[in-house]
């Protein structure tokens, strides 16, 4: 087949041969069967695997409660939760009126819906305010394209009222018959216009209340805590703007908040008869402001949580007589409690080393319980309720974890290694009991490192099917994730980006080093913007590893962020740079996986893509993989497995998306020689 290569590749004097690029025409009968050669290939290689594949996601099905239910919560009258019945996939969302003993009213069955789908997914949904209407969004292809549907609760009547081609992004007015809701430019899947849409009309007449024009925003809409206020958000990586209208006056004109300012992130949300803002305005860390409703203007703000250069205020949460932070403070996530009646506070106590704790439903103003979930890497995902005023908590649930699962019979680390520019790298680490540190357990180490997005160290029971057979697993907590404050974020993007793939370097070295593992049994693995980072360090450092599972790997970072036509492309210039300035083109081109692919030995590679995958393209993967089994030099494998019914997230249902789980811990169990 003839290559093809693109004009805008040729830039600031440098022309790149791109023999790869026929792959992306997704309408091309010979790309799709393409495709279909490489996921029979890797059937092929991986054959042998298949009983020890099949065992594993036996495995992980059976710590998995069938027939399982959320923590419900409350929200004025009703106690709402999703459910799971025994053998389906999808969730059931219920209700009942008054208190759990009351009668269940089943508000939407998946099951039911998924019906005659290969992927289906229900995104965000929103309950008018008498909870007598259901408006939800749904996908069955998994591109991010949603249709939302509106159900009457009371009759269990679908109206007539559908409304396609829009994002998941909607909320109701206070008047039950006026719904709210984003739509994306269908090419970039860019969300830049909020509609309005009244009850028993065309979706074909719905108004456009607002248009994000600049292309590097998205928008969207959501009420406060409070029902009072409409908010509309025009969001950019580094900046955003509100404009908010009272959520009774649904065809009321919305007023702009605070115009934008470049590198000024704040985010709102109201009490009482004030607005609370968090921001960075002369806040590295951020800070926590409040001004009155009638005087919105920056001269008004007054503080109430002050900028601390050691701890990185992420969220807040608003009840009748208390405030409580989400922090995060030497790389641990904290909740902070502060009366408002005065006084600093206090902070709920965690006793591991490595944990995750984070604020969870509280849609209740008037009451004194605080609830908040809770996992460790040996701890599964728990519910609690605290009493703000007894300082009493109560587990609610605590995720069950099916055969036998013992905590006890597993111990958890925080390290640190030291990166090349002497900055300590946190690294967080699960294993059972009885390790012998002698360099010759096998490790699997994680990492993902970019918008500032923390890996924190949470429980998951797929994982015990590679460490219960002996494996290490690490997270490694590098920059450009946001685990040690802004700053950490800040030294892992744009112009500072190659700080992510080398903190993770010194991350394997230092393992290595302390004799947990070896490089003939340690493995890496990372996801989207974590498979950028596979990339990278299957370039900089192949010596280090075993293998390499890259799961829908952003790698062909020069030809994505040059063309605006792709989504999410525009919005990320603040995080990978904009390449049409020579200086940066330079820079990602000294990184970009696909690019520097060369002429030498790599690890094993598992690379996988999803066809209708809307965040990273099915032929990102697809084109570095081609590159990579033209150019390198040694026999290992270099498999690509490409979901062809599904996007980003991999296979919809709660069991089926464990198979990919399944297939790449066979591909690494298998290299380490461990068999069924």
């Amino acid at each position: 087949m003839a290559k093809k290569i693109p004009a805008e590749l040729e830039k600031h004097g440098h022309l790149r041969v791109d023999d790869y690029y026929w792959l992306k025409d997704r309408d091309n009968p010979d790309v799709i069967a393409y495709l279909k050669a490489e996921n029979e290939y890797s059937d092929r290689i991986m054959a042998h695997t298949k009983p020890l594949e099949e065992k594993i996601f036996e495995e992980i099905k059976s710590r998995i409660a069938q027939t399982d239910m959320s923590v419900p919560y409350k929200r004025d009258g009703y106690f709402y939760y999703t459910r799971y019945e025994q053998g389906k996939e999808y969730p059931i969302f219920a209700r009942r009126k008054g208190s759990l003993d009351q009668p269940e009213e089943i508000m939407l069955d998946a099951n039911v819906l998924a019906q005659g789908h290969e992927f289906f997914s229900i995104g965000g949904w929103a309950l008018s305010a008498d909870q007598n209407l259901m408006a939800y969004a749904v996908d069955t292809q998994g591109r991010r394209i949603f249709t939302i549907y509106i159900k009457n609760l009371m009759t269990g009547e679908l109206l007539p009222d559908v409304i396609p081609n829009v994002t998941e992004n909607l909320t109701w007015a206070d008047d039950n018959s006026t719904l709210f809701y984003a739509r994306q430019d269908l090419k970039t899947l860019r969300a830049y216009q909020i509609y309005r849409h009244r009850l028993g009309t065309s979706a074909d007449t719905d108004q456009l209340v607002f248009e994000e024009s600049d292309e590097t925003y998205v928008a969207y809409v959501y009420k406060t805590k409070s029902k009072k206020y409409l908010m509309i958000v025009s969001a950019q990586t580094l900046s955003q703007e509100y404009r908010y209208l009272e959520a009774q006056d649904p065809f009321g004109e919305f007023q702009i908040f605070l115009p934008r300012q470049r590198e000024h992130e704040y985010s709102i949300d109201h009490f009482a008869d004030r607005f609370l803002i968090r921001t960075n305005d002369e806040a590295k860390n951020f800070r926590l402001m409040v001004t009155p409703v009638e005087k919105i203007g920056k001269e008004h703000w007054q503080e109430i949580v002050p900028n601390r250069q050691d701890v990185y205020l992420g969220d807040f949460e608003i009840f009748k007589d208390y405030l409580v932070l989400e922090e995060r403070n030497r790389g641990l996530t904290q909740i902070r409690v502060i009366p408002w009646s005065g006084g600093q506070g206090y902070y709920l106590p965690f006793d591991e080393p490595a944990y995750r704790a984070n604020i969870g439903v509280n849609p209740e103003f008037d009451t004194t319980i605080l609830r908040y979930e809770y996992t460790s890497m040996k701890t599964p995902l728990s519910i609690y309720d605290y009493d703000m005023v007894t300082h009493e908590r109560k587990l609610l649930k605590q995720e069950q974890v099916l055969g036998g699962f013992n905590s006890s019979n597993y111990d958890s680390e925080r390290l640190h290694a030291t990166a090349p520019d002497g900055v300590e790298v946190p690294i967080s680490l699960v294993y059972r009991k009885g390790l012998r540190r002698d360099g010759e357990n096998p490790l699997l180490l994680y990492g993902y490192g970019s918008y500032g997005a923390s890996i924190d160290p949470a429980f998951s029971s797929p994982r015990l099917s590679l460490i219960d057979r002996g494996f290490i697993f690490a997270i490694a907590h590098i920059r450009g994730g946001q685990e040690l404050e802004r700053q950490w974020y800040d030294d892992g993007r744009l112009l500072k980006k190659k700080n992510t793939f080398t903190d993770f370097i010194a991350c394997a070295e230092y393992l290595i080093r302390e004799k947990f593992t070896r490089p003939e049994k340690l493995f890496a693995m990372g996801r989207s913007a974590g498979g950028l980072l596979m990339g990278a360090v299957a370039n900089m450092r192949p010596d280090l590893f075993k293998g390499i599972v890259a799961e829908v790997p952003f790698v062909d970072v020069i030809t994505t962020m040059l063309d605006p036509s792709i989504p999410l492309t525009t919005g990320e210039y603040d995080e990978w740079g904009d390449p049409n300035q020579k200086d940066v083109y330079q820079y990602m081109l000294s990184y970009s996986p696909y690019d520097n692919v060369e002429a030498k030995q790599y690890p094993n590679l598992l690379a996988t893509g999803g066809l209708h995958d809307s965040q990273v393209q099915y032929w990102e993967p697809a084109k570095w993989v081609a590159k990579l089994r033209d150019l390198k030099t040694d026999n290992n494998r270099v498999l690509l497995k490409t979901n062809m019914e599904a996007g980003h997230g991999g296979s919809s249902g709660r069991f089926r998306r464990h198979r990919e789980t399944a297939f790449s811990y066979a591909f690494i169990l298998d290299l380490v020689g461990m068999k069924e």
